[in-house]
């Protein structure tokens, strides 16, 4: 008679760590000086905002090289050589917020309802699923929201405290909590091969439909195994030293520019100490902006009718938004890897699902894409009304990163121009 596992053995199990050999191959360490310099790490890091960026003052009205800036863009002229602004591109999603979730998996429209999202991998875990084992975090999913998602169209958390990102990155345990971490992966390692037995008798037993959400689950388990094994990688292997003030507060809800500022801080260190190569980050909206002039909340501001005061309130929001992030542009420049820059190598994608937040309208989304290697080329705009798939891009990201791409999400083709 067939007795059940109880879920805590069960997700106990799941802590282990099995054989992936291809993983071993992708370590830097065992690999050559020349290996090395001709296998330069390739980075990404996208940018999820859920209130959009103002059209008029974020686009600039003429395309290629020469553009004029934009309002918002005179902020990142030091950078101007180093990314592309493009226009006229999307999803194709019908209007509404809930398009947020599927922003970096650019599923078909068919599969973005409301009350019906059938989601897929998001670019971020797909790029991670190649190249994540050759650093300590496979990839850094931070500042909350609904970004991010699995190969079964499953939400994978993302981590909304900058303070415990921190923690996680740089501060080493004692030595009793680094062995006691060493004896959980080594018992959950044990306990696996019993659940495997269990589980090869139970599949004669059950239904189609438990044997489904049986493989499901342990699609999941594959994948904490394999995070599980980098953990035991990793924890013999000494964390990197910074010199960088331990975060004291995460700005939860208070301070808009702050918190931007605390997470880029972040993923500057994380990406100069190769701690990880893929990181996700969602700029949430927040009551309080912490910006001089600023009297509105940045969701009030963003909900502007086309009223002259909120759009100028709007603006200056957004303006000290995009120089926070050219100021993570910078620090990507002055970041030195041999003889190239972190940003050279560092591919950013700043961007949001809503084109104009006043209407929830989904179409003609901000996007800005920086570094990487690519060729960028100014201001690419596409077609504004009838947009070319956002999901086309993402297939040339991916193979930028060194991935053999063809297809992503809902693309029809590669986005050739950067």
């Amino acid at each position: 008679m067939f007795k059940p596992m109880s879920r805590r053995t069960f997700l106990r199990a799941a802590g282990v760590a099995i054989g992936l050999p291809f993983l071993d191959a992708m370590i830097p360490t065992f690999a050559s000086a020349a290996q090395q310099a001709q296998n330069a790490p390739r980075r990404m890091v996208l940018v999820g905002r859920p209130l959009g960026m103002y059209a008029p003052n974020f686009f600039p009205e003429q395309t290629g090289a020469d553009y004029q800036p934009s309002r918002y863009l005179r902020a990142l002229q030091p950078h101007r050589e180093h990314f592309t602004v493009i226009s006229g591109m999307s999803h194709r999603y019908p209007a509404g917020h809930f398009a947020e979730s599927a922003l970096f998996t650019g599923v078909h429209p068919d599969n973005v309802r409301p009350s019906d999202l059938r989601n897929s991998i998001s670019l971020d875990q797909e790029v991670a699923s190649h190249i994540g084992g050759q650093t300590r975090f496979a990839c850094l999913n931070l500042g909350g929201g609904d970004l991010i998602w699995n190969r079964r169209g499953s939400r994978v958390p993302s981590q909304p405290r900058a303070t415990q990102a921190f923690r996680q990155l740089f501060i080493r345990g004692s030595a009793e909590e680094e062995a006691r971490e060493l004896r959980r992966i080594r018992e959950g390692r044990s306990i696996l091969d019993d659940v495997r037995g269990q589980v090869q008798s139970m599949n004669t037993r059950l239904s189609d439909t438990d044997r489904r959400r049986l493989d499901a689950y342990l699609s999941s388990i594959r994948e904490a195994e394999l995070r599980l094994q980098q953990d035991e990688r990793w924890s013999t292997t000494p964390r990197p030293q910074v010199n960088f003030q331990t975060p004291t507060s995460d700005y939860g809800g208070a301070q808009l520019v702050a918190r931007s500022q605390q997470w880029f801080d972040i993923i500057h260190l994380a990406l100069q100490t190769d701690s990880t190569r893929v990181v996700t980050l969602h700029l949430g909206s927040q009551d309080q902006t912490g910006v001089t002039n600023a009297t509105l909340a940045h969701h009030d501001a963003s909900h502007h009718g086309q009223e002259p005061g909120k759009l100028e309130q709007l603006a200056i929001i957004e303006e000290a938004e995009i120089r926070v992030f050219g100021d993570f542009l910078r620090k990507l420049r002055e970041s030195r890897e041999g003889e190239h820059t972190l940003l050279s190598r560092t591919m950013v994608l700043y961007t949001s699902n809503l084109g104009n937040s006043s209407s929830h309208d989904n179409t003609n989304l901000p996007l800005l894409l920086a570094g990487g290697g690519l060729r960028h080329r100014g201001h690419l705009g596409f077609d504004r009304r009838n947009n070319t798939l956002l999901s086309n891009l993402y297939v040339r990201m991916m193979q930028q990163m060194g991935i053999e791409a063809r297809t992503f999400g809902a693309s029809t083709g590669v986005l050739n121009d950067v």
